[in-house]
């Protein structure tokens, strides 16, 4: 049990604007191997990043929702308030990983490219074009209740964190930097991280099932798998693996696919 907080404070700090500090940090402690176990705690974190987009999303669309422009106000509020609080971190990764695979006609060149933190085309419209998903999808889902909607959000943050382990689990980690910040994080994927990943996200399928009902859950379900089954073998195609990079994408991807799904339900 205690291994397991300090693991999570650890993937918190990692992946979140969260400060973790002073004693608490000499507490939870650092090392590869500690970075590795963390991993399981992605969806972890999804809760503390879920929890302030759709507070966010909430008081914004009770207080505009009821209107158009009100939801897609909402919508744009809480979507900026995850992006804050992970400091942009799976934005920059999904940019990085369109520019590599999209410009790099090579494993090797492609690899080289998402090293250069210089944004490009690629990176630039794939960016742009799921923010614009994201906050359109979203901004739906609140014109048929704010709250449900906020449910939503904070199932989505836990349950598209739950991808990038699994193509941790299938893949092998690839990356021309040997000192990559990611590398510790990604080199392997036990199986019982992956068993910890799905005890943090099955709680999140659960809030779905009850805020969209069956049928809308098992379409924003079977979305995000294929999703993320369309990442891997991708991957699996240009790179022959992953980097960091390709992690913070898949989990972009699958949240909007999540929410796709969801929408075309809602709307149907």
């Amino acid at each position: 049990m205690t291994d397991g907080l300090r693991h999570f404070l650890l993937a918190l700090q990692f992946f979140t604007r969260i400060p973790v500090t002073g004693r608490l940090a000499a507490w939870v402690g650092y090392s590869p191997a500690m970075l590795n176990a963390a991993s399981g705690h992605f969806p972890g974190v999804g809760w503390v990043v879920g929890a302030a987009g759709a507070g966010v999303l909430w008081l914004a669309g009770w207080r505009w929702g009821a209107s158009p422009l009100g939801a897609l106000l909402a919508a744009v509020l809480g979507t900026a308030a995850t992006v804050w609080l992970t400091g942009a971190f799976h934005e920059d990764g999904l940019a990085d990983t369109a520019d590599g695979l999209g410009g790099g006609a090579t494993r090797e060149r492609a690899l080289a490219i998402m090293k250069d933190s210089r944004i490009g085309s690629y990176g630039a419209v794939t960016l742009v074009l799921v923010l614009l998903l994201k906050v359109a999808l979203l901004a739906l889902l609140v014109s048929h209740g704010a709250a449900r909607a906020a449910a939503v959000v904070l199932a989505a943050h836990v349950l598209s964190r739950l991808a990038p382990l699994l193509i941790m689990r299938g893949l092998p980690y690839v990356s021309e930097s040997a000192q990559a910040k990611s590398k510790p994080l990604a080199e392997a994927v036990s199986g019982a991280s992956l068993f910890t990943g799905i005890l943090w996200s099955f709680p999140a399928l659960v809030l779905i099932w009850q805020a969209q009902g069956t049928i809308a859950t098992i379409v924003a379900i079977v979305c995000e798998l294929l999703m993320a089954v369309a990442v891997l073998r991708l991957l699996r195609r240009r790179l022959q693996g992953f980097t960091g990079d390709t992690l913070g994408a898949a989990q972009q991807l699958c949240e909007v696919a999540l929410y796709l799904g969801l929408a075309w339900s809602v709307a149907a």
